[in-house]
């Protein structure tokens, strides 16, 4: 049984062979005992600036199987268990056909895993597929023009395909390392699966996402695109079919993996009875630093002159009154984009490619918010915020977005920008702190002031700020029993982080991976 070594530190710059050896020798273990070696984990640690270092793991094989499990007993060493879904499928038979409304990474790898397993699932995306969203997000981008089906939130893939493809998380869920590797086979970068902050970028997670919904139709699955779900028939505590703009489809069971984004669905869901409740999410606007800065923050140099790759940071910081102030989906090299998904709103998103070689970095700096600041009712949320949206489409009149430097937006000493702005389809300057109710403004002040104690950048008053970011998390749960399944409706399965079980691509896909599971055990396949 394979052993992973880690805590091995090594100068930056250190090649995998001699990371490997370093592992081994600290173990006294001979390279003639070892059937396989190689990275398991790669990370930086950069508290020392002076002394910059790669700490990395080492997922190594032994010819005898005893001397592995005597190593594995060592300190800085364990045994490797390789994870994958636990498939047991029912054989009771159910009609109907297994709908998902959904095709991003909830929705693309439950309905993967259950194609594999013979369930020809039908997906329905309300956008497009990769090639035309991505012709109408640069008209968006462009031109100012919105395509409310089919843009940053919906479409191929969901939200992270318009973004930077950031697969970390917290959850610690074994089933994470199945994710990457589905990715790495459908085509994105082999590090993805020993780097500690793991990216794609969203110039290749296209090419993933189309690889994927290609392998879900070559067993027998469907992928509808410009066909959202539209209501569902509920009667007896089960779906008994689902309505789309072209017509009805019986449903045997349906996975409700919607994005956070899916409005119109979460107000249907209500009107159906499906059981809800508010949840927190966030509040903010996206800084905008140039990447050098940040770089000389982290390291005291720019990453390139250093062989380090670009800096990214997470921050975080508890008000006095236990409200939360942090920055959230850092873009390395990236820039900022209109998320905008709903007429008359305007939302950023934070988006870099996947060399990440942009002159800026952004990240959402983001106040939580909770029930007891929402307008009364289930989906007060998210009415709190497409008032906020609306309110930045009011301050700029299209979907540019209002934009002020921090030092103005601090202190009102109208500080000029020493970051040019990357949005698109462009910023008009405008005062934010009539953009935000009182509360959150306020908050973002603590914050920066805060974070700039922590890192120089922070502290530069040129810095940009484009609000608004709406988009953090979903405003609601979708409410789920021990099955999966909505209390209301046995086979209505909430999902991903739309449905408030997630909060990213891999906990989303996890959760797609485990509400599969749960289907599958439920009832048979079509083809059985």
């Amino acid at each position: 049984m394979p052993i992973i070594i880690s805590d091995i530190k090594c100068p930056v710059g250190t090649n995998h062979e001699e990371i490997v050896s370093t592992a081994l020798k600290s173990l006294g273990i001979s390279p003639s005992e070892v059937l396989t070696a190689g990275i398991y984990k790669i990370s930086l640690d950069a508290r020392k600036r002076e002394d910059i270092r790669l700490v990395c793991s080492v997922l190594i094989g032994l010819c005898n199987p005893a001397r592995e499990l005597k190593l594995a007993s060592k300190r800085n060493c364990r045994v490797f268990v390789e994870e994958e879904p636990a498939v047991r499928k029912s054989t009771e038979k159910r009609p109907g056909k297994t709908v998902i409304a959904g095709f991003g990474p909830a929705g693309m790898f439950c309905a993967l895993l259950l194609a594999e397993n013979g369930y020809k699932p039908v997906v329905l995306e309300r956008g497009g597929d990769v090639d035309s969203r991505v012709e109408a997000v640069n008209r968006l981008f462009c031109a100012g023009v919105l395509d409310e089906k089919s843009n940053v939130q919906f479409g191929e893939g969901g939200a992270g395909t318009f973004s930077d493809g950031k697969l970390t998380t917290r959850i610690g869920d074994p089933l994470c390392r199945y994710v990457l590797k589905n990715f790495r086979d459908f085509g994105a970068p082999e590090e993805i699966l020993f780097r500690a902050k793991p990216h794609i970028g969203t110039d290749r997670l296209r090419e993933v996402v189309k690889n994927i919904r290609k392998k879900i139709i070559s067993l027998g699955g469907e992928v509808r695109f410009s066909e959202p779900l539209v209501d569902m028939n509920i009667a007896g505590g089960t779906v008994k079919s689902i309505v789309t703009p072209d017509g009805e489809i019986p449903a045997a069971s349906v996975v409700l993996a919607i994005g956070h984004s899916a409005r119109d669905t979460f107000g249907t869901l209500l009107d159906r009875g499906i059981s809800m409740e508010p949840k927190p999410f966030s509040i903010g606007a996206r800084v905008e630093h140039l990447q050098k800065d940040v770089d000389i923050s982290l390291y005291g140099a720019p990453a390139g002159e250093l062989g380090l790759p670009p800096g990214e940071y997470q921050l975080s910081h508890r008000l006095s009154d236990g409200r939360g102030v942090y920055t959230f989906c850092m873009c390395p090299g990236g820039e900022v984009v209109c998320g905008s998904s709903e007429a008359g709103g305007v939302v950023t998103n934070g988006m870099s490619r996947y060399l990440r070689d942009g002159e800026n970095a952004n990240a959402a700096v983001a106040v939580s918010v909770g029930p007891d600041d929402f307008p009364p009712g289930v989906l007060g949320g998210m009415e709190l915020a497409r008032s906020v949206e609306r309110a930045a489409y009011k301050l700029t009149g299209d979907y540019r977005a209002p934009a002020m430097s921090v030092g103005d937006f601090l202190d009102g000493n109208n500080s000029p920008y020493s970051v040019r702005p990357t949005y698109l389809p462009g910023t008009v300057n405008a005062d934010l702190n009539a953009l935000f109710p009182g509360f959150i403004s306020e908050a973002l002040k603590i914050g920066i002031r805060k974070f700039s104690r922590q890192m120089t950048c922070f502290g530069d008053p040129g810095a940009v700020l484009t609000a608004p970011e709406t988009r953090t998390s979903s405003p609601v749960r979708i409410m789920r029993n021990e099955s999966g399944s909505a209390p209301t409706a046995s086979n209505l399965y909430p999902c991903g982080e739309g449905a408030g079980y997630a909060g990213g691509i891999m906990s989303a896909a996890v959760d797609g991976l485990r509400t599969a599971m749960k289907i599958m055990g439920a009832y048979a396949p079509e083809e059985e």
